[in-house]
């Protein structure tokens, strides 16, 4: 029956409600029969007239009659004449009474219940409850009059006859409405029974139970929708009942009622129906338990039938839902109830609770609780406030956690100790996240990163090695390293919400990448493929977050969490003190962290420096922090024990109890060369450098590494030969003397000098340990040059003249700088470049082509290339003349590095540097002296002994990679002494190897550098050679040798077509065409410095003779690349070339055989006449009378062979026009016309009229016009 009357009612109100289908909480199949019939019957009701209202009433009314066996008219009469008198215009309104002054309740306000606006849903509320209490008002004073008015619906025996009809109504209506997936229908309809229940008292809470239950019934035949929206609006509908407050008001009325039991009993059988339901079950009774008084928690709801059986199985089934209403219902009673069960210990206490044995009982509950992802369980965050009641501050986190967790006691229910604090939160994470959900599923470690997610707000920095363990970092690596998997995306929100916790905390940015790092041994970057530990690192802002994190790397960096205490012994001296162990305890295996994880920490501490922007003085306390350690783990080790205190410096230092790696301590000594070689670099003023105040890195490094050599228990990591020892010690005493020297003043120039060199030996004496044995007579050298130097400065500042032997060190230097460049790293070749920049002035021209031979080296000789290459006379064409014998002995010297002695520096000579016999051998014999200029049998030894070691190959990359180097060298040079003669050497040397093909073939990098340095240092720059000094011989020769390069044409290799692949072809013409936009712009610079030299008129003879013969290959050959704008730019460039070739140009043109470059020409031909006609100065009388004498003559003989012998092609006809009507008009403009036609002989007018027409004879009547004019 009772589904027969919810069908009947569903029909009734089919044409009564505008979109109902979705509220209605009864899902039989008669609902999808009325659907459509809903829709369109709501949409008429908008429009319809009162008529059809009264008439859809009639049926309506006829029908209910009909289905219920009434058989008295009356009752179909008096609804209609209710209608007719009492309806409104609005849709849906019904009225109550036959009476005009009874209350309305207008049932149109179901419709915005279900909306998706909040606040559109509470006015709907609000207008509800209004209307249904005046109407429940009215009923209660006058019932009769209501049980004899119109009814929305037929009377049921539903337990609600205290109400009014609109209220059982609403009531049923509002049930059903809970169970609608429409929008938010069951927000807004759970909204609204909750604020009816709580108004109108007279609705009884048992009969609206009965009334839920029945209304949403779930039948056998309802669907998987159908039943989940039925089950659904039972949850919403009782949670209305929870949140009314009614219930907690039966409690207080009668202590006794059973309702509270039966309903916390309906909600548990509720809850068995479908896996989501649990969690909001137990959300429904703890909001009823919260509002209840602890008395009546203890006598209703856990004394609820079939509750303590629930808790009873929870642990067996793995029910997280009744751990979690019983956790709930513990912190508000604070007993220990017995009916909770084994759920929770017994007594209870949160260290008892998180122990792991407990922890561990309930591991099924942990791992069900999944069932609502991916949403986390409620029962986390009660989790989470229980092990971490309270936020710690992480700055009372770094001074003291107890101290912390008393400061904010007051949004804490207890007050925990800070080691089970700890204690808790290992247990938690090592049973529930390590054990029970990182092993386990996908969607478990999802979880588990959620929880931990969770934790984190509240987790003081010193418990995240703790949360960030061995196997959750692990299994972050795991999912990270694999794009493709399930889990990344969720990996990737964990680390990006880490990140975003750390925020610009140092502390924590501290404990989380030391805790990332020493879980995956400095790897964590690189195995995720990440910048996660990058990020944090580049984010130190403030001088104590770094030396936080220096801190820790170093407590890492010795093990310090493994490390045991040691007795300490008193040193016999009173300046330190050893903590000395036995011998068994230092040898027993101690294994320490890995050499990944120390080289990790090693690269790292310097490498916060990059980013880092700090005061100069903070900055500086903190690289003294990170040179203290890098030079205490990778030069020092203790002989006694792990731990030494220094009384001297007031400090301890330790190391690990396993020692460190020959490879680690190499790396502590390139970082701490690193370090040195940045703070080098930055500019220093001279001021500063005398200040009191100023802080040298370098200087605290010497002092620093002496205190520790002082002390006995300390020792060297490696033992020093007698040999590096004395190179040691005369390495500490020259830097002690620099730095007196440089803090005493003097010429600025000099203190940067003294500045340089102080950095160069502390790398050098870095390099000795480095590498004993093979920096000791670099070493030497260096003393020597930096002594030399003290008394040179002496010199300059007593005003004495230079002698010769004060100079000659310079080359010693700059020999004893390039053989430190082939083997040596970064920082020792940055040392080396900052002290060549300071002396870069005092470099002598042998220093000069001691590196610029360096550029010219070739493993293989000239002899040995292949014959058939059409490349071999590109060398020629800028090459240096050298005699054969020599070259052939310097080649198998760098070949086969068998002659030690023999060194040739006739190889460094120009062709026109052509020097003496006499001074040759002089300046051999000056380097033989001292046996520091064998650069060439240093490099032959380098290269064989690399040769040996790893093939031909090898040597050969070694030389280029030393030929970058000296070009570093050569470029500083060029910085800083743009203008000196010495340019044009480097220019020769550095243009020869660049034309040289092997150069390329060998490493397109050298080539490329080569040509970077000629193009921006020498070409193009702003400086150039000046003065007296420049040889003017040698400016022609590059000149000529310029301009055949330029007009040398393209040959392709004589091979087949299929050996010559189209890339190949590529780059001999890309090569090509570099070569020809070098030799240009090389021109050009060259004629630039002969313009400001002082050349003799032979010598000038000898520029018009290499640009005649440019001109002269111009009109011969046909394969000449040479442009007709090449040489415009020189003639405008220069012109007094273009005026002494004006003749020879007009000659070449008129003889020559190819046409088109003849008529390509006739532009330079009018280029020259305007310039000598318009030119000024000196030479201008001159270039017009040449003009006036031979030029015209010329001129003629020129314009009768272009109009006797016209092109056949039109552009070059036209070319041929525009020329001759250019010349006329020159010559027109200076008076020159008469003396024109004069010399034009009369076959050669004929012809001009024939084919120039009237551009001639305007030409010539405008002589005669002005001879008219001079007879008048």
């Amino acid at each position: 029956m009772g589904s027969k009357k919810r069908t009947s009612n569903l029909v009734a109100e089919a044409n009564e409600v505008v979109g109902v289908e979705e509220e209605n909480a009864v899902t039989n199949p008669i609902k999808k029969k009325m659907k459509k019939g809903k829709e369109k019957s709501g949409d008429r009701a908008g429009t319809n007239s009162i008529k059809s209202m009264e008439r859809k009433k009639e049926r309506k009314t006829v029908d209910k009659l009909r289905r219920h066996g009434a058989s008295d008219a009356d009752a179909q009469e008096n609804p209609i004449m209710n209608l007719d008198s009492k309806v409104n215009e609005t849709r849906g309104q019904m009225v109550a009474s036959s009476g005009n002054a009874l209350p309305a309740f207008h049932i149109d306000v179901f419709k915005d219940l279900a909306s998706a606006d909040a606040s559109l849903r509470e006015a709907a509320v609000e207008r509800l409850v209004a209307e249904l209490q005046e109407v429940h008002r009215a009923y209660e004073g006058n019932k009769e009059l209501f049980e004899s008015g119109l009814k929305l619906e037929a009377e049921k025996d539903d337990g609600l006859k205290d109400c009014a009809p609109s209220v059982r109504y609403a009531i049923r209506r509002l049930v059903r409405g809970t169970s609608s997936s429409r929008e938010c229908a069951r927000q807004g309809f759970a909204l609204g029974l909750t604020l009816l229940i709580c108004t109108i008292s007279s609705i009884k809470v048992d009969s609206l139970l009965k009334l839920i239950v029945e209304t949403l019934e779930v039948s056998a035949s309802m669907k998987g929708e159908e039943v989940r929206d039925c089950l659904l609006g039972r949850l919403f509908s009782y949670g209305a009942l929870a949140r009314s407050g009614r219930l907690n008001g039966l409690c207080v009325s009668d202590p006794n009622t059973p309702v509270i039991k039966e309903f916390v009993s309906v909600l548990l059988t509720l809850s068995t129906k479908k896996s989501y339901l649990p969690e909001p079950a137990v959300t429904v009774i703890l909001e009823l338990a919260e509002k209840m008084q602890v008395e009546h928690v203890l006598n209703h709801i856990l004394e609820a039938p079939g509750l303590s059986e629930w808790f009873n199985d929870a642990v067996g089934a793995g029910n997280p839902d009744a751990l979690l209403l019983a956790l709930k219902v513990r912190e508000k009673v604070s007993v220990d109830s017995l009916n909770i069960g084994n759920i929770l210990p017994y007594p209870f206490s949160p260290t008892r609770f998180f122990s792991s044995d407990h922890l561990t009982l309930l591991t099924q509950c942990w791992k069900n609780s999944t069932s609502c992802q991916p949403r986390v369980h409620s029962v986390w965050p009660v989790m989470v406030n229980m092990i971490l009641p309270v936020m710690i501050s992480q700055a009372e986190d770094v001074v003291s956690a107890s101290n912390s967790l008393k400061k904010n006691r007051r949004n804490r229910k207890s007050s925990l100790p800070d080691e089970e604090i700890e204690k808790n939160v290992q247990n938690f994470c090592e049973v529930i996240i390590e054990g029970a959900l990182l092993t386990s599923s996908h969607d478990r470690k999802h979880l588990a990163l959620d929880v931990l997610l969770l934790l984190l707000p509240r987790l003081p920095a010193s418990l995240v090695p703790v949360v960030l363990s061995y196997k959750l970092v692990q299994g972050l690596m795991d999912i990270l390293s694999t794009k493709d998997s399930w889990l990344f995306k969720v990996a990737h929100h964990f680390i990006k919400g880490l990140s975003d916790w750390v925020g610009d905390d140092d502390v924590r940015r501290v404990a989380v990448i030391v805790a990332l790092q020493k879980h995956s041994n400095g790897k964590f970057d690189f195995i995720t493929k990440t910048k996660t530990v990058k990020a944090l690192l580049a984010d130190f802002k403030t001088e104590s977050g770094c030396m936080l994190f220096i801190q820790n790397l170093m407590n890492l960096f010795v093990d310090e969490g493994n490390a045991s205490d040691e007795p300490s012994d008193q040193s016999q001296t009173t300046d330190d003190n050893s903590e000395m162990g036995s011998l068994e305890d230092k040898d027993s295996g101690v294994m320490g962290i890995s050499d990944s994880l120390k080289s990790w920490i090693v690269e790292s501490m310097p490498s916060i420096l990059k980013s880092l922007k700090l005061e100069p003085e903070e900055k500086f306390r903190v690289q003294k922090e990170i040179l203290k350690f890098l030079a205490v783990q990778g030069l020092f080790s203790a002989s006694l024990g792990s731990e030494v205190t220094s009384f001297e410096l007031h400090e301890k230092f330790r190391w690990p109890k396993a020692a460190t790696s020959s490879a680690i301590c190499k790396m502590c000594i390139e970082q701490m060369q690193s370090l040195l070689a940045s703070v080098q670099k930055m500019d220093v003023s001279p001021v500063l450098l005398q200040s009191s105040e100023f802080s040298d890195l370098g200087s605290f490094f010497m002092q620093f590494l002496s205190t520790l050599r002082s002390i006995p228990s300390v020792s060297l990591f490696r033992v020093l030969s007698d040999e590096d020892e004395e190179a040691y010690q005369k390495l500490q005493t020259m830097e002690a003397s620099l730095y007196k020297q440089e803090r005493r003043g003097g010429p600025e120039d000099f203190m940067y000098k003294y500045h340089a060199l102080r950095y160069l030996l502390i790398q050098l004496l870095l390099q000795l340990l480095l590498h004993p044995a093979e920096f000791t007579e670099p070493v030497s050298e260096i003393i020597i040059c930096c002594k030399k130097a003290f008394v040179l400065s002496d010199v300059l500042e007593s005003g004495e003249d230079v002698s010769d032997s004060d100079v000659l060190w310079m080359d010693v230097l700059v020999d004893t700088l390039v053989s430190l460049l082939p083997q040596s790293s970064a920082p020792i070749r940055s040392a080396v470049e900052e002290v060549f920049r300071c002396f870069s002035y005092n470099v002598t021209h042998d220093g000069l082509l001691q590196m610029l031979r360096i550029i010219k080296r070739d493993l293989k000789p000239a002899r040995h290339r292949e014959a058939d290459s059409d490349d071999e006379d590109d060398d020629d064409l800028l090459d240096i003349e050298e005699d054969e014998d020599d070259d052939t002995d310097e080649a198998q010297t760098v070949e086969t590095g068998e002659s030690e002695e023999q060194t040739d520096d006739s190889e460094a000579v120009v062709e026109v540097d052509k020097e003496s016999p006499e001074e040759s051998d002089e300046s051999d014999d000056g380097m033989d002296d001292d046996a520091m200029f064998k650069m060439d049998t240093y490099l032959a030894q380098i290269f064989k002994e690399k040769k040996n070691q790893a093939g031909g190959e090898t040597a050969q990359s070694q030389l280029v990679l030393f030929k970058l180097r000296v070009l570093s060298l050569l470029e500083i040079y060029l910085q800083t002494n743009p203008g000196r003669p010495h340019v044009l050497t480097i220019y020769s040397y550095l243009a020869r190897a660049f034309v040289n093909p092997q150069t390329t073939e060998i490493s397109e990098q050298l080539g490329q550098r080569i040509w970077g340095i000629l193009n921006k240092k020498i070409v193009k720059s702003k400086e150039y050679p000046k003065g007296a000094d420049v040889d003017n011989v040698l400016l022609v020769t590059l000149l000529e040798r310029n301009l055949k390069l330029a007009s040398r044409p393209f040959k392709k290799k004589k091979s087949s077509a299929a050996d010559q692949s189209k890339k190949k072809q590529s780059a001999a013409w890309k090569r090509h065409k570099m070569l020809g936009s070098l030799a240009q712009d090389s021109t050009f610079w060259i004629l630039k410095v002969i313009d400001a030299s002082n050349f003799s008129e032979d010598e000038r003879h000898s520029v018009f003779h290499a640009v005649k013969n440019l001109l002269t290959g111009y009109f011969c050959s046909k394969k000449c690349p040479i442009k007709s704008g090449f040489v415009r730019e020189i003639f405008r460039r220069r012109p007094w070339i273009a005026h002494n070739l004006f003749e020879f140009l007009v000659d070449q043109c008129s003889s020559s055989k190819l046409e088109f470059r003849r008529v390509e020409a006739l532009e330079l031909v009018i280029e020259v006449l305007k310039s000598m006609i318009s030119s000024t100065g000196s030479d201008n009388k001159a270039a017009k009378k040449m003009v006036k004498t031979q030029g015209i003559q010329k001129l003629n003989v020129l314009i009768k062979e272009l109009v006797t012998n016209m092109p056949e092609k039109q552009s070059r006809q036209a070319d041929v026009r525009k020329f001759c009507g250019k010349v006329f008009q020159t010559i027109s403009a200076n008076n020159l016309t008469k003396a024109f036609l004069k010399e034009l002989m009369p076959e050669a007018q004929t012809a001009c009229e024939s084919h120039l027409g009237e551009l001639f004879l305007n030409f010539k009547n405008g002589v005669q016009q002005q001879k008219v004019k001079d007879s008048a």
